[in-house]
């Protein structure tokens, strides 16, 4: 059996990897030998192990996880099909991320800081009809879709009047995991399931305008930020975001959401 088996340098040339990476995916359980000797421990491999050796390969170019990789070789085939989409759609969602601090860089670079307006005033007391959802920073555009695609259905089918816009609630520290909410000012309603009602407070805020892509939105939380800590203010949970022009009525471009934080005045 040893004369149709490769040694571990042979068997490298042929998936036209470094005997270190297969002794690194043996060690990880990815790819074991065919056979050890005892006494020398050289490593031994078959002619069919080549396809699983191309493949792993294959996947980590394509930047995936070695335990990732183990789940989807053990798999059988619908199973494999399952995570390898799943792997795609984490990696559809990083480019998107990468695409919108691409965009973010070169309007910096060709102008610098924008100049967003922060202004004081007194915000009034919203009562809104909320549904809520757990997310990292990276997943907020996502998990906030499927909250307007589990609001709005509730809201029709209940009857519910409500007052546009609709509005997004996020606390002030983007955490690894934090809770999100989207909203609709509803001034009547109650016990409805899938819903909750929350009474956002009245009183001072600071805002600003930011007309163009969600992608961008962080160069307005820079300038609001900025202006708050400047003016010796205290930033409050949560964030509001009023979405006044939202996907469904405008290009990227012109999406228009008002950025409001509720602030304290420094009693010092």
């Amino acid at each position: 059996m040893q004369d149709e088996l490769l040694t571990i340098g042979r068997f490298a040339r042929l998936c036209r990897l470094s005997v270190k990476q297969l002794r690194h995916y043996d060690d990880m359980g990815l790819l074991a030998p065919i056979r050890v000797d005892a006494s020398s421990g050289y490593r031994y491999y078959a002619p069919e192990q080549a396809r699983d050796a191309l493949t792993i390969a294959l996947l980590r170019e394509m930047d995936l996880a070695l335990a990732v990789i183990a789940q989807a070789l053990a798999a059988g085939p619908e199973r494999r099909s399952v995570i390898l989409r799943a792997e795609r759609d984490r990696l559809a969602e990083r480019i998107s991320r990468d695409q919108a601090r691409l965009e973010m860089l070169e309007r910096l670079a060709e102008g610098g800081l924008p100049g967003y307006e922060v202004t004081l005033g007194r915000e009034p007391e919203r009562r809104l009809a909320v549904v809520r959802a757990v997310c990292t920073p990276a997943e907020i555009g996502t998990r906030v879709e499927e909250c307007v695609g589990r609001l709005l259905p509730v809201l029709g089918k209940t009857g519910i009047a409500w007052e546009p816009p609709l509005w997004g609630l996020y606390p002030l520290d983007l955490e690894e995991r934090m809770e999100i909410a989207v909203g609709a000012q509803a001034p009547q309603g109650e016990g409805v399931p899938g819903l909750e009602f929350e009474v956002l407070p009245g009183g001072l805020v600071a805002e600003t305008m930011h007309i163009g892509p969600y992608g961008q939105l962080p160069l307005a939380y820079n300038a609001l930020f900025a202006a708050i800590h400047e003016r010796g203010l205290h930033p409050q949970a949560p964030v509001r975001e009023a979405y006044l022009v939202g996907p469904a009525e405008a290009p990227q471009e012109e999406l228009m959401t008002r950025l409001i934080i509720p602030v304290q005045e420094s009693t010092a």
